[in-house]
């Protein structure tokens, strides 16, 4: 019984945590930074490491009222708090307000004349003092490289090392300290990764010719964490993180239907339409009319009253506007009503991770009850096919937390895959559409499937699909009978 107590009260202990604020960074992690504890943050030049320390601090000090010290001794004050001005962090306004200090400490090893043994015994005057001075909670040391430049003997530099996050930890203080990646090692030193509590590393790599970034957990003393690499993005707003996969199936399922915007394909789907917060994808050849698709399910949203968002990769939305005008959808008239956002980019614009994060952006800002994502195809032209596919299932998964309905076209590139999607997401969808061309003699014609539609009963027998100057319509092919649902 004793043991079992104990084994009880030892799983009920979760490590204090310190939280980042950084978006996504938390969600891996479970909570932040190991409170009181200091944290090596490492990778090679232009990788984020002094952006995702300042950031810690920036947002202890707004979001969670805990003053930060940044000691640098690579960048200078003013050179510091200029770089940071232009992605929003008023970091004059929090040091004036002491809830930040930022100390340049000039150190270059070719000025240093040994004399005796050199240890770090001022420095940790110097920052005790910073620290009491604000009362800071969170200290960030940026590159340890440039501290230990001083030290050429090799033996003094490695009790210093671990003398120094000795101190930290005993301060109490949360710390991150930077280091550059050097070879095979993270650090160059190769100590600083086994005498700090958590390691993060931050890559940046360039994958036919597309440039990611990457943040990858190598270890977390006393806690469970993410071990997978995640895709990571320096923005407007600063770092965010990006979970390959949704930790957590939790999106709520709404049993209220919408239409699709064409009484016979709701007709189709046990009529009443799809389902509210759920993914619908229409796949089909180049000219079998999924544009036309997406565009009749806005206008049906849009005439509601309600909030639609549609991402062209194509188009640009004068060429959308004109081309439904001629199937009898106007879609300027919901533009000007500020029911209907159209962000038209080429899908090689950016990397994957920033199509994500603008879709995250312009979801939070613009609140669509429906988004449409035409085509999702062209998607791979800014990433591998398999990168593509875990985008998209996070940017699904998002969406259906957010409430949305979404609707994604995808082409199919041969006629041999009709059962295929080219990225292969149909199984993350709740309803899948495939719109077929047809030929017959010198005539081709477009058919239309419900190849599932989760929840609902559905029609199993394909029609004759018809783009007509007044939408979309669904018609029976003649001699086929609906007997199967």
């Amino acid at each position: 019984m004793a043991k079992t107590k104990r084994a009880a009260d030892t799983s009920a202990f979760e490590l204090p945590k310190c939280p980042s604020g950084i978006q996504g960074f938390d969600e891996i992690t479970f909570g932040g930074l190991p409170k009181g504890r200091p944290t090596l943050v490492c990778g090679g030049a232009g990788c984020g490491k002094t952006l995702f320390a300042m950031e810690f601090l920036y947002r202890g000090a707004v979001e969670f009222n805990e003053p930060g010290v940044f000691m640098a001794f690579e960048e200078k004050e003013k050179d510091l708090t200029d770089n940071f001005a232009s992605l929003g962090f008023e970091i004059r306004s929090l040091i004036k307000q002491k809830k930040l200090l930022v100390d340049y400490v000039y150190i270059e090893r070719s000025e240093i004349e040994e004399t005796g043994e050199y240890d770090l015994e001022g420095l940790f005057v110097r920052l005790a003092g910073a620290i009491e001075s604000i009362g800071a909670k969170r200290v960030v040391l940026d590159t340890i490289e440039a501290l230990f430049s001083g030290f050429s003997n090799e033996t003094i530099l490695r009790a210093e090392l671990r003398r120094l996050f000795r101190w930290l930890k005993d301060r109490k203080v949360t710390a991150i300290i930077t280091g550059e990646k050097s070879g095979p090692l993270l650090t160059k030193h190769g100590l600083e990764e086994y005498v700090a509590d958590c390691v993060i590393f931050l890559d940046h790599r360039v994958n036919e010719q597309i440039a990611t970034r990457r943040l990858k957990i190598i270890k977390y003393r006393g806690s469970r964490h993410g071990t997978n690499e995640v895709p990571f993005l320096i923005g407007e707003t600063g770092f965010s993180v990006f979970p390959m996969t949704s930790l957590l199936l939790s999106c709520v399922a709404s049993d209220e239907r919408i239409s699709s915007g064409i009484k016979s394909l709701d007709a189709m789907l046990d009529g009443k339409g799809y389902y509210r917060r759920s993914s619908i994808l229409v796949s089909g050849s180049a000219g079998s009319g999924k544009t036309s698709f997406g565009a009749q399910f806005i206008n049906s949203v849009c005439q509601r009253g309600e909030r639609a968002l549609m991402f062209a990769f194509e188009e640009s939305e004068g060429q959308l506007v004109r081309n439904m005008l001629s199937i009898g959808i106007d879609l300027k008239k919901w533009v000007d009503k500020g029911l209907l956002k159209i962000v038209a980019n080429r899908a090689t614009l950016c990397g994957l991770e920033m199509h994500l994060v603008m879709a995250h952006t312009v979801v939070k800002k613009f609140n669509p009850l429906a988004v449409v994502i035409d085509p999702i195809t062209t998607l791979i032209g800014a990433g591998i096919a398999d990168e593509a596919k875990a985008m998209l299932a996070r940017l699904l998964d998002f969406l259906k937390n957010e409430g949305v309905t979404v609707l994604a076209t995808d082409l199919n590139i041969s006629a041999e895959k009709d059962d295929v999607t080219e990225i292969g997401i149909s199984s993350l969808c709740d309803t899948w559409i495939r719109l077929l061309m047809e030929t017959q003699g010198h005539q081709r014609i477009r058919r239309i499937a419900i190849i599932k539609s989760r929840g609902m009963k559905h029609g199993l027998v394909e029609k004759n699909l018809e783009i007509t100057d007044k939408g979309l319509e669904i018609k029976d092919i003649p001699g086929v009978r609906e007997d199967a649902r």
